[in-house]
């Protein structure tokens, strides 16, 4: 974590769930309509660099034999070492800047990732909360809502905000029912959805 500051001076992080090429380009789950959120994404990871403030990258990345396939109908994806587990290119070029860290997680949680759970408990000064990325209502629902709650068992009075122009999820159209049931929790738990403009 070399290009990282005292992790005390952030106020504010930007976490990018998921925009893997196994969601996004090729594979078994992707959806090249998730794309288009990517501009949106853009913009925000540009303004969090340029306030010099923390971007975090969730990669989904799984081992050959990983328990999570079989909930998921047996659809191996994103394994370590693929190009699926990589970033898409479009946001590849961030990784590694100043104030960016990149994590592999092995659940639809990022929050149950050991190392991010070690970072969001050492960012002390955390004010603001942004959540990007894919899908909308798995790995950005469960692992927002499991933020969530970390926060309130600490009393941390932190702000959640979901970036509705910024989040996809698979066969959208298809999976409305979910999405919207998705944004109505978040909701219900007091995490703030930032309209699509």
């Amino acid at each position: 974590m070399e290009n990282i500051k005292n992790l005390e001076v952030y106020k504010k992080c930007l976490i990018v769930v998921d925009m893997v090429n196994g969601f996004v380009r090729e594979g078994v789950l992707h959806d090249k309509e998730i794309a288009i959120t990517i501009p949106r994404q853009i913009e925000l990871i540009e303004k969090n660099i340029n306030e010099g403030e923390l971007t975090i990258f969730i990669k989904d990345t799984h081992d050959e034999d990983a328990v999570e396939f079989k909930r998921f109908g047996g659809t191996k994806h994103c394994v370590k070492g693929t190009r699926e587990a990589e970033l898409v290119d479009e946001l590849k070029k961030y990784e590694g800047k100043e104030n960016t860290i990149s994590i592999e997680k092995n659940s639809t949680s990022y929050m149950e990732t050991p190392q991010f759970r070690k970072l969001i408990k050492e960012l002390k000064n955390l004010k603001e909360i942004v959540v990007v990325g894919c899908c909308t209502d798995i790995c950005d629902f469960n692992g927002t809502m499991a933020l969530a709650n970390y926060l309130d068992q600490w009393n941390r009075d932190v702000e959640i905000k979901v970036h509705q122009d910024a989040v996809a999820t698979y066969a959208e159209k298809e999976r409305q029912k979910y999405v919207d049931a998705a944004y109505l929790l978040m909701e219900q738990q007091g995490i703030q959805l930032v309209k699509k403009r």
